[in-house]
């Protein structure tokens, strides 16, 4: 009986694990960003390259619960003293799950707030200066990776990259900031449709940004910033 509840206890720790992260539904159908992106991405990249993220996170959650206590952000906060694929599976899946929330069918996504758009011009001069300068941290950002638009400990907008699956948040990263606005960059995000036209992908991509959200995203973060 003894053997059976340590099985029991050390079966709920597990369960409870396994169950702390879960891929999330995306809002809108596999086929809802056509043409920008195309419906066969968006599954693969969705079940299979975020759903491996999820699986490793609650792997690494399984070896040490503890982890699973605490929030995904304040993982990343000290992702320096976590093990690699800690930083690997957390930062794709918090990076993913923000991506699939920043986009939204053509034509459905609004427009910056009044509120983010004196901001991009009081910080970048224009919107179209800011989505010049995010889409050359796009396209130079070397091999795998991300782009942002994040909102500084200083309370500015600003633009940055990391490489595979960092992000802004982590304590490794070169500028550290709450992303508002992110973009994969990573060739399967977009190689069945666009091959090695990493560009076309970027331009493609502005008319599915989920401003609203975006917006939303930044509200939250000025807010908590003061």
């Amino acid at each position: 009986m003894k053997k059976t509840l340590i099985g029991l206890c050390f079966w709920s720790l597990a369960t409870a694990a396994s169950a702390a992260v879960e891929l999330p539904k995306l809002p809108y159908a596999y086929d809802a960003l056509v043409p920008a992106i195309d419906a066969q991405t968006m599954e693969i990249h969705h079940t299979r390259h975020h759903g491996a993220q999820v699986t490793g996170l609650n792997a690494e959650f399984d070896k040490n619960p503890a982890l699973a206590e605490q929030s995904l952000e304040d993982l990343l906060a000290k992702v320096s003293t976590l093990p690699a694929a800690v930083r690997n599976n957390a930062g794709g899946h918090y990076n993913h799950s923000l991506f699939w929330t920043v986009m939204a069918p053509k034509g459905t996504g609004g427009e910056p707030s009044a509120e983010l758009g004196a901001a991009i011009e009081r910080d970048f001069g224009s919107l179209n200066t800011m989505k010049s300068e995010f889409a050359a941290a796009a396209s130079t950002r070397f091999g795998s990776g991300w782009a942002w638009l994040i909102v500084g400990n200083d309370g500015k907008l600003k633009i940055t990259s990391t490489a595979n699956q960092d992000n802004p948040l982590m304590d490794i990263a070169d500028v550290r900031g709450t992303p508002v606005l992110g973009l994969d960059v990573w060739e399967h995000a977009y190689y069945l449709q666009y091959q090695n036209r990493r560009g076309d992908y970027i331009a493609a991509w502005w008319d599915i940004v989920n401003w609203n959200e975006v917006s939303r995203r930044y509200a939250a973060a000025t807010e908590s910033s003061h």
